[in-house]
């Protein structure tokens, strides 16, 4: 199957304009890539063209990101009902479901509705157990405690430019850093800077804590279902210790899983490599 340049499409889903990328045969298995904070889709576009040679992607925007709608009340289960229903137009019943960030919650809430509806797991620099949460938590996790002004006000600190710059280049080597180009953090802060974008991002650092509480049934979810699951994780992640990759091989002792020598948004800088461990993954996985 040739690669295909993805599209994008918008869709209605409950109200709320969804748009997406997606690319390859209907028919192919499908892989849902769900981004990260402070991205969207545009995270998936140096591995979309590889994988689409071997399965129908799609990679949505999560509502307020990228060129999706504000939702009122936004948080990650709400997420995972539009994202359900985004797949129940496209006729996608089963998914491999890229497992990252800020899509976490919703691709984790989405298997344990529907466990039949995974097809596999990738998981890249996701926070699923408490031991992910290293001393970059403190404030939030304080704010989840306490949820005053004054401690909102800290655990939301970085919702500047300077904040959407640091998710990708804070903390990390300087010859990984120079690989990133800002035209990220550029968009980013573009879209963020937009009537009730701010306040949606605030919802959700809040929401993240609600999240954090599901961890023991997501735990339990893994160890149940032995989902088939890949691991990509960029060693240099200043938000998720690397506690956190035990901890999912733990609950998840068949994982395959690759730790590699690049930051918190691995694709930026290890596109290629990423492209061909998911389609290898997803091949074997057909061929079952």
């Amino acid at each position: 199957m040739p690669a295909s340049s993805a599209r994008r499409e918008s869709f209605d889903v409950a109200g709320c304009r969804v748009s997406a990328l997606l690319a390859g045969n209907p028919v192919a298995p499908a892989i849902l890539l769900l981004h990260g904070f402070p991205s969207s889709s545009r995270s998936f576009r140096n591995v979309i063209p590889r994988l689409s040679q071997a399965c129908f992607v799609v990679a949505p925007d999560l509502p307020g990101f990228g060129q999706s709608g504000l939702i009122p009340d936004p948080g990650f289960a709400r997420f995972a009902d539009l994202i359900e229903g985004l797949l129940e137009k496209l006729a996608v019943t089963s998914a491999y479901l890229y497992v990252h960030d800020f899509g976490a919650p919703v691709a984790l809430d989405l298997a344990m509705r529907d466990p039949r509806r995974v097809r596999g797991l990738v998981v890249q620099n996701a926070n699923a157990h408490r031991t992910g949460f290293g001393p970059a938590w403190r404030d939030t996790i304080a704010y989840w405690n306490a949820p005053s002004k004054e401690n909102e006000q800290a655990a939301t600190a970085h919702l500047s430019f300077e904040g959407m710059r640091a998710q990708y280049v804070g903390g990390i080597p300087k010859d990984i850093a120079s690989r990133i180009s800002a035209d990220n953090w550029i968009e980013d802060w573009r879209v963020m800077s937009q009537p009730g974008h701010l306040d949606l991002q605030r919802a959700l650092v809040k929401d993240y804590g609600r999240y954090a509480d599901r961890f023991d049934d997501i735990a339990l979810y893994l160890r149940q279902h032995q989902p088939p699951a890949l691991m990509l994780w960029g060693r240099h992640d200043s938000f998720f210790d690397s506690a956190e990759i035990l901890s999912w091989l733990q609950d998840l002792p068949r994982m395959e899983a690759h730790v590699l020598d690049g930051p918190h948004f691995l694709l930026e800088t290890h596109a290629a490599q990423c492209a061909e461990l998911m389609v290898d993954f997803v091949r074997r996985g057909h061929a079952a």
